[in-house]
């Protein structure tokens, strides 16, 4: 299979924006497995504002774009360094690849990305995507790596797009606020109805939300590729996604209804 997995900044950092080392070894050692098992796998990852956020010990995510965009240079070493560490104790090569929304929206420049990727996994190497944070200003302040993450799955041709995430799936209804609401295991319509569950931004230092992950979710759906919301505290439920278990919830690709 050709995984594309998003990571986000919320499943990378604790509360303060230092990093979650737990997290991220688990996360590094079972995509590592599921590579060694002969899957191609891309990594879409947050956290480069978080983890600057945290490397320039500041007290709270910045309001202004010049200083998000300097914790993001910094967070952006941090991230790629902490990833190279890990994913090269089992013995693989990581490439650092940044995109702007007008990198994809360009005919030249979404092509030369797609041969540039169809190379990487030629070469057994992981790719790991980050929006280019340092030089973009729409894309920070819309948080929008969940569609970023989508738009690449399509153009790479992906099978499957994991968000793994800080909730466990779509729920019913906001679980913070109804205990009564439950995850909805699979959705092959994206009718009025679940539109209507989305909500604002999760964490702290994370900019996504419910209605960024529903917009991946048609991006996908429409080009025929399966989407999966889970809990990115539990790396291990990597296994079960890629085993067609069923674990968060399961946005059917259009041509596999």
């Amino acid at each position: 299979m050709r995984i594309a997995v998003k990571v986000g900044t919320s499943t990378l950092t604790y509360a303060t924006g230092n990093i979650n080392i737990r997290h991220i070894e688990k996360l590094c050692k079972v995509i590592s497995d599921l590579k060694n098992a002969g899957n191609e796998i891309m990594l879409i990852s947050s956290g480069a504002i978080g983890m600057g956020i945290g490397k320039l010990s500041l007290r709270e995510k910045p309001a202004d774009m010049p200083t998000k965009q300097a914790a993001a240079a910094v967070g952006q070493c941090e991230l790629m360094y902490t990833y190279d560490k890990q994913f090269s104790e089992y013995g693989h090569t990581v490439a650092q690849i940044l995109l702007t929304g007008s990198d994809l929206r360009d005919n030249e420049r979404s092509s030369n990305f797609r041969n540039t990727m169809d190379r990487l996994f030629e070469m057994n190497v992981l790719p790991i995507i980050n929006e280019n944070d340092t030089v973009s200003t729409e894309e920070i302040s819309v948080g929008d790596n969940d569609t970023l993450a989508a738009i690449v799955s399509a153009d790479a041709k992906a099978d499957i797009l994991i968000l793994l995430t800080d909730i466990d799936g779509l729920y019913t209804a906001d679980p913070k606020d109804d205990n009564t609401a439950t995850v909805i295991p699979k959705v092959e319509n994206l009718t009025d109805d679940i539109l209507a569950i989305a909500g604002g931004s999760g964490s702290m230092f994370g900019t996504g939300g419910m209605q960024t992950k529903l917009s991946a979710a048609k991006i996908c759906m429409d080009n025929g590729i399966d989407m999966v919301i889970a809990n990115g505290s539990k790396p291990d439920v990597l296994y079960d996604i890629v085993a067609k278990k069923p674990v968060g919830t399961l946005f059917v690709g259009g041509n596999k209804q």
